[in-house]
């Protein structure tokens, strides 16, 4: 196969070469030709001297014997590959026989039981003893339940002169009583042996099916038989349902249970004038000619040809004997080869033909590359010198490309820094300029506890200077309590003014909602604005600063309060909820609402609704919130429209942690 590629390449070059031949005469003609169309016309000669020596050392024989090398080799391996998915075949013919054997012998162990016990009935006897002298319905009903129960076509008690007494179809248009079966053998052979079966048509029904006889006795005299018919179509159908073609066969290879019905009655082989009139006479099929099956099997191979409609299909065939069923029977279970033999042949000539090709090709390539590599080493030379001039001089503008573009980068990253830095100021006016807007609240705040402390101060002085000690310490205990509360106001004040950290941590949420009511809890009372705090004890966790999240929730409560100003019966309500992992924190006022106009501008820059704002306080506290890795929005009902009124309502969405 080396041999065959190398002479078509050589042809190939050879035929390159004469139609470059005049292109490469002009070239040597002009002074100014470069070295490569030299070095391929030299290369082009080299290849047509060696694809005439080929020819002089007469290497075509050889091309001829590789070819026959090969198409051997693809036969062999198809007759190899089929050969191996034959046996794998008859392996999973083999452990499907005993299931397909199984099917049959149950069945018919089953219903052997049941002529066995009715032998031995008491019912069966009387009805026997009788002969006939009366209607036996009771009996009869008590056959056609046992049928029933049993799944058996037929089940019927036959007396000493061959005449059904008793049957379980009685009654029906197919009845079996009063019909003489003396010629059947299963009946004359249960006489005189006790047990019998014979598989057959039914002389009534017309249909194929076992009999099972059993020999009814008393004290040791016969009286008669009880009988019993299976017909198997179950097994049958479970033999087609698996997708074999199932089917058994008697001691003369008379085909009798088949998934292929019109298999029935055939032979394997054909029978001998003697061997097709016993069976006639043991099947009781007088005008049955046994044509044998179209079945014609190989030399050895385990390999069966059936022919199907003018086309023969492959088969692997195993068989097995049933003496456990009924002596002389043997089952035979042939599985479709076709399309398993017809892949794996392919697949193996295809296989073969591929990795012949591949090591031929791989032969060629490197018996030409050992041809060509001096020639490419030289040509690699001179490109390895161009390149090698291009790549410095790439290297040298790639280096000033990377120096700009370090500079762009830093220069970025400044200003993506002072911008964050400008961020971080704003938030801090923000937070210094809700102070100022709180901080008369707070002084009202303060200056309670501090008239207190003066007044509990004074009284204690007297009580000390009358003796009364019980009654200063009281007052002194009430002074360290107010000293706790305008402790506890300054703390909320200096932990809101201080500039927040970068990190987030584990924060309830609950703690910023009291520590932003606590910072505005005077101008809540002056304005006498009802808070309604979420409900329950709950407080889900998240992953924030507490003074963020305060500053956004000043902010919305600040809004609220401003919006509500002269408005009867303020309120504000915060509620918490839990969707999921996320966790919303609502803010609702009963003001006027926002229009259509104001509440889509919101979150715009400098866009305000009240006289003296600058529009900044949404937009940062939007800003934080998505900082936190939430959101900030306006709720869809808060957009009113003109005339109407329902108060705003702004939710934060927040990821909670467990």
């Amino acid at each position: 196969m080396r041999i065959s590629a190398q002479a078509a390449f050589a042809w190939a070059d050879f035929r390159i070469t004469l139609a470059e031949k005049p292109r490469a005469k002009r070239e040597r003609q002009t002074p100014q030709a470069g070295t490569d169309s030299e070095s391929q016309g030299f290369a082009g000669r080299e290849l047509l001297r060696e694809a005439v020596a080929r020819l002089r050392d007469g290497r075509w024989l050889l091309v001829l014997v590789a070819l026959a090398f090969l198409a051997g080799a693809i036969a062999i391996a198809g007759r190899i590959a089929s050969g191996q998915a034959a046996d794998n075949l008859r392996d999973t013919a083999l452990a499907a026989l005993p299931l397909a054997a199984g099917t049959l012998t149950g069945e018919i162990e089953k219903q052997r039981l049941v002529p066995l016990v009715l032998a031995r009935d008491d019912a069966v006897r009387g009805a026997l003893r009788r002969a006939g002298k009366m209607q036996e319905a009771a009996l009869n009903d008590k056959l056609k339940a046992i049928a029933g129960d049993a799944s058996a076509s037929a089940i019927y008690v036959i007396d000493m002169a061959g005449i059904a007494i008793a049957a379980s179809n009685a009654g029906e248009p197919a009845s079996f009583v009063g019909i003489d079966y003396n010629f059947r053998h299963y009946f004359q052979e249960a006489m005189a042996k006790g047990a019998a079966s014979q598989y057959g048509l039914g002389t009534i029904s017309g249909r194929p099916g076992l009999y099972l006889a059993s020999r009814v006795d008393d004290g040791g005299k016969p009286l008669g038989v009880a009988v019993l018919k299976v017909e198997l179509d179950g097994v049958e159908a479970n033999w087609r349902s698996s997708g074999f073609l199932v089917f058994v066969t008697d001691e003369r290879g008379v085909v009798l249970a088949t998934s292929q019905a019109d298999w029935r009655f055939h032979a394997l082989a054909p029978l001998s004038a003697e061997d097709a009139a016993a069976a006639q006479d043991q099947l009781q099929l007088a005008d049955a000619g046994f044509e044998p099956l179209p079945i014609r099997r190989g030399a050895g191979d385990g390999l069966a040809t059936i022919d199907s409609a003018g086309k023969p299909r492959q088969f692997v065939e195993v068989v097995q004997d049933l003496p456990g069923a009924v002596p002389g029977w043997r089952l035979w279970l042939l599985t479709p080869a076709d399309a398993a033999l017809s892949s794996a042949a392919n697949t193996a000539r295809l296989t073969t033909l591929l990795g012949l090709l591949l090591l031929g090709l791989i032969g060629f390539v490197l018996t030409r590359r050992r041809r060509t590599r001096k020639l490419r080493q030289e040509a690699l030379a001179r490109m390895n010198a161009e390149l090698e001039s291009r790549v410095s001089t790439r290297t040298a503008e790639l280096t000033r490309s990377n120096t700009a573009l370090a500079g762009e980068i830093a220069e970025r990253e400044n200003a993506e820094a002072k911008v964050r830095r400008l961020r971080d100021d704003l938030a801090q006016a923000n937070r210094l300029s809700i102070l100022g807007q709180i901080a008369a609240g707070v002084a009202h705040e303060i200056n309670q506890p501090v008239a207190a402390i003066r007044t509990y101060a004074e009284n204690a002085g007297r009580f000390l200077d009358g003796g009364k000690t019980e009654p200063a310490s009281g007052n002194l205990t009430s002074i360290v309590s107010m000293t706790e509360r305008i402790g506890a106001i300054t703390s909320t004040l200096r932990t809101f003014a201080r500039r927040p950290g970068v990190a987030a941590s584990p924060l309830p949420v609950r703690e910023a909602i009291d520590g932003a009511l606590s910072l505005l809890s005077g101008r809540i009372r002056d304005s006498g604005v009802t808070i309604v705090k979420p409900r329950g004890n709950a407080s889900p966790v998240v992953m924030a600063s507490r003074i963020r999240l305060e500053q956004i929730l000043v902010n919305l409560l600040q809004n609220a309060l401003d919006a509500m100003k002269d408005q009867p019966d303020p309120r504000i309500e915060i509620e918490l909820a839990e969707r999921d992992d996320r966790v919303l924190i609502s803010v609702r006022d009963n003001g006027p609402g926002l229009g259509p106009e104001a509440a889509g501008n919101l979150f715009m820059p400098f866009q305000t609704t009240k006289e003296k704002g600058l529009g900044l306080g949404l937009v940062i506290s939007q800003e934080i919130a998505q900082e936190l890795g939430g959101t900030l929005r306006l709720d869809p009902s808060s957009a009113s429209a003109p005339g109407r009124t329902g108060g705003a309502s702004f939710t934060i969405d927040l990821r909670r942690i467990e």
